[in-house]
């Protein structure tokens, strides 16, 4: 049995036709377009109520002309009385570019995603994907220090492809742009380390080692450490962001389309002016950071500063402050690689160039740490 019946005497229309018992056809007529008079989603349930029992809506789009997004926001509110109602709507008939931005409309491909994620996983099984995971990421990142060692022979050779201003432009905003930040946190870590110390050394009077303990550890730990903590989330998540929003555009892509290396004109120049400035500004986080200790030796503790100055002179011997310089150059390099590593391997979204960049920072740090626990080690036993 058909019955139609049509609602709107407008260039976009529906017809409605009972295709088999609880099933209701809509047929999607003429041209729908914005600024004209269309069908509401209540006359297609209201007709839906005229049989108790539907259940069913699909749609018929062979006599539609032209849409446009009147059409979709029919649709979505049809969808949402739909689902308020328990009939169930049928998509198949529809447009497949309908079809598409209605799944986009509704998040239905985000919440199949989640519905995947959410799914009961045994525990082996999650052993094994995180397994495969790690060893996919320890691979990129073996290519990707390949690729870099490459481009740096490059470099070396003079054949790599880069611009100069831009390694110029680079070098200025790792080196002086960051002197205002190393400075404030060497000053205060100087500072911390002079008021720690003194609580135990004026105990036996021995106020005047303040300025052992501070030199000593600003040249071989503090300064370098610090510096490279502040470095990874100023420059490294820059770094990360920078590179994760020109593969997102598509930039890298490009460049690889005019035989342009990425690694020789982006990664290395970034690699080459961190690893150019952070002995230099390891240098300058020692001598700031000993000066906020001698704040607290000549200020607070009756400590001359000839005194404090010549205490300082025969505690710091060149090993201390060898040791500082290397350690910023290694950690310079764990850096720049570090954030251009997570910053080219980004999935092509808003929200993953942000989860690069905290990665690239995250990583950063741990690495940081772990490098130098690992050169405390080596020194103790060579006692460096």
């Amino acid at each position: 049995m058909n019955t139609r019946e049509e609602m709107s005497n407008s260039l976009g229309t529906i017809n409605f036709t009972w295709p088999e018992e609880g099933t209701l056809l809509v047929h999607l007529k003429g041209t729908w377009k914005i600024g004209q008079d269309h069908p509401a989603a209540d006359e297609v349930m209201n007709h839906a109520a005229m049989r108790p029992g539907t259940r069913i809506i699909t749609f018929d789009y062979s006599n539609l002309d032209a849409w446009d997004s009147s059409l979709i926001a029919f649709l979505v509110n049809l969808m949402d009385r739909c689902s308020s109602t328990g009939i169930l709507m049928d998509q198949g008939g529809l447009p497949q570019g309908v079809v598409r931005l209605l799944r986009l409309s509704s998040g239905s491909i985000d919440s199949e995603g989640l519905l995947e994620k959410n799914a009961d996983v045994s525990f082996l099984a999650n052993i094994g994907e995180h397994t495969f995971k790690l060893i996919r990421y320890s691979l990129s990142v073996l290519e990707f220090l390949g690729e870099a060692f490459i481009a740096l022979l490059k470099f070396l050779q003079g054949k790599a492809r880069y611009r100069r201003s831009d390694l110029g432009l680079l070098i200025y905003e790792c080196g002086a742009q960051a002197l205002p930040i190393v400075s404030l946190i060497s000053v205060l870590v100087g500072l911390i380390l002079g008021f720690v110390g003194v609580v135990q050394l004026k105990i036996f009077g021995a106020q005047i080692y303040i300025a052992n303990l501070v030199g000593i550890g600003m040249a071989r730990e503090m300064g370098a450490m610090m510096t490279a903590i502040i470095m990874m989330g100023r420059t490294g998540a820059a770094f990360a962001t920078q590179l994760g929003t020109m593969e997102t555009n598509e930039e890298i892509d490009a460049l690889k389309t005019l035989g342009i290396s990425p690694m020789e004109f982006l990664v290395m120049p970034r690699v080459i002016a961190l690893t150019l400035m952070m002995p230099l500004l390891c240098v300058y986080a020692d001598i700031v950071g000993i000066l906020g200790g001698a704040f607290v030796g000549v200020g607070m503790y009756d400590i001359s500063l000839n005194q404090y100055y010549e205490q300082t002179r025969l505690a710091l011997k060149l090993n201390h402050l060898y040791i500082g310089i290397i350690k910023s150059a290694i950690f310079a390099v764990i850096i720049a690689m570090s954030g251009c590593f997570h910053g080219m391997h980004v999935d092509r979204s808003a929200s993953a160039v942000g989860y690069a960049a905290t990665r690239a920072v995250v990583v950063g740090i741990v690495l940081i740490v772990i490098t130098d626990g690992i050169i405390a080690v080596i020194t103790s036993i060579l006692k460096i």
